[in-house]
């Protein structure tokens, strides 16, 4: 019975990610319209929308279990920040009465709440523009949970688009591409990877993403890959 339920669990979890990236995935279409202007990769703010997901994964594996029970106070003090939309207070690091995403970081970074506040405060970092800070506290976070390592890649990535390094941003893209074990967030970061590459001319890898969704994940598609795979006969 205890397998039986594990199993019921792991399948609503995968549900729940179809579901997430899906809703993401709607996002994304609205951005990528450069390919109808088609001068550079944008970046389709992946890392502000990836906030979302800490609800769904993060609670469980960060706060449920803690091993620092002033971490975790300081981190939810910041987390209720960011729900209230005060993200200069959820960012924190000015005060020792405000630590926020930064200050936790800084004072629990050996921590797993603390290495999660270094990517909140990362997402925070590039909805200001700041992409280089968004990208050296981005790549502090490290965790056991895949999904949440492809995200981490997938954000690095949007904060090296902004920074005009689109080649960087695609080779991290492949990695998200690889880091997880959900079929759902895999399509995504394949396909994200294509477009980027067909955005820097590089229809060759462009082709090899496209394909790889094309046999795999035509199911996420709905086709759209072949009509890429079109477009870098001519792009």
């Amino acid at each position: 019975m205890a397998k039986l339920g594990k199993n019921a669990q792991n399948e609503q979890e995968g549900k729940e990610t179809v579901e997430f990236f899906k809703d993401l995935d709607r996002e994304a279409l609205n951005t990528e319209r450069f390919l109808e202007k088609y001068s550079k990769p944008l970046s389709i703010a992946f890392g502000v929308l990836v906030l979302g997901v800490l609800g769904f994964f993060a609670y469980k594996q960060f706060v449920v279990a803690p091993k620092n029970i002033e971490a975790v106070k300081s981190f939810l003090a910041a987390q209720k920040n960011l729900a209230e939309g005060k993200d200069k207070e959820a960012l924190g690091g000015k005060s020792a009465a405000n630590p926020g995403f930064i200050g936790t970081y800084n004072e629990y970074s050996n921590t797993n709440v603390g290495k999660l506040s270094a990517y909140n405060a990362g997402i925070l970092k590039f909805k200001e523009g700041k992409y280089q800070e968004a990208y050296d506290l981005l790549d502090k976070f490290s965790s056991d949970n895949k999904t949440l390592m492809a995200m981490k890649y997938g954000a690095m990535a949007d904060a090296q688009s902004g920074l005009n390094k689109n080649d960087e941003a695609l080779s991290l893209l492949d990695k998200a591409s690889s880091a997880s074990d959900d079929p759902y967030t895999t399509y995504y970061f394949t396909r994200k990877a294509g477009i980027v590459a067909l955005g820097l001319k590089k229809n060759a890898d462009a082709k090899k993403y496209f394909s790889v969704i094309d046999e795999k994940y035509q199911d996420y598609d709905n086709g759209m890959s072949d009509s890429y795979i079109e477009m870098t006969k001519y792009y």
